[in-house]
């Protein structure tokens, strides 16, 4: 099994961005890149700013067998907050395939989480040690759609809830969130690269 690294959230865009010279398409792909990175290194009021998402972002999402919509930014801010409690900002791709095109961006996505045990209990999923470590892997698919100016107008996320599996970790291979933070924030805060 692989082991998620922080890090690969960067790999597809960065693949993209190598061979695509479209200035709309390669705007979209640093988009999504950093918003990806500020997710997944705890920062998700910047996920917010104005120059990231459109007055009125609106998200529909399916995980956990559960249908969400978000309608507003105040509602995308509050699933934020919740997500941030939950514990399950540690996530990334594991192996991927992103397309970009003048509408957005799709991906399908082998995702894993770092999660504890007891964070896995209260999605209601089994576990032998409610203080383990564990990755939850489970495929995703994505569409990102943006505006006229390259913001995002939302995302669409469909998990396939059959495909998830749940591995124990040893503790010095488990990704916290200050880990994920500490590898992410140099890339955020340095200079911007084209």
């Amino acid at each position: 099994m692989k082991v998620l690294n922080p890090l690969d959230i960067c790999a597809s865009p960065d693949e993209l961005l190598r061979v695509v010279d479209n200035p709309r398409h390669r705007a979209m792909l640093k988009n999504y890149r950093r918003h990806a990175m500020l997710e997944v290194a705890g920062r998700f009021g910047e996920v917010l700013d104005p120059g990231m998402l459109v007055d009125h972002p609106v998200y529909r999402i399916f995980e956990s067998g559960k249908q969400l919509l978000l309608n507003g930014r105040g509602e995308v801010a509050a699933y934020y907050r919740d997500f941030e409690l939950s514990g399950a900002t540690v996530f990334g791709p594991l192996e991927e395939r992103m397309a970009v095109a003048d509408w957005g961006l799709a991906l399908e996505s082998h995702f894993g989480c770092h999660m504890r045990g007891y964070q896995l209990a209260a999605l209601g999923v089994e576990v032998g040690n409610l203080e383990g470590f564990y990755q939850l892997n489970r495929w995703v698919s994505s569409f990102w759609p943006f505006d006229e100016n390259c913001l995002l107008i939302g995302e669409n996320i469909y998990e396939n809830f059959a495909s998830r599996e749940v591995h124990m970790l040893n503790e010095a291979d488990f990704v916290t969130q200050e880990r994920a933070s500490a590898l992410l924030d140099p890339i955020l805060d340095g200079p911007e690269e084209d």
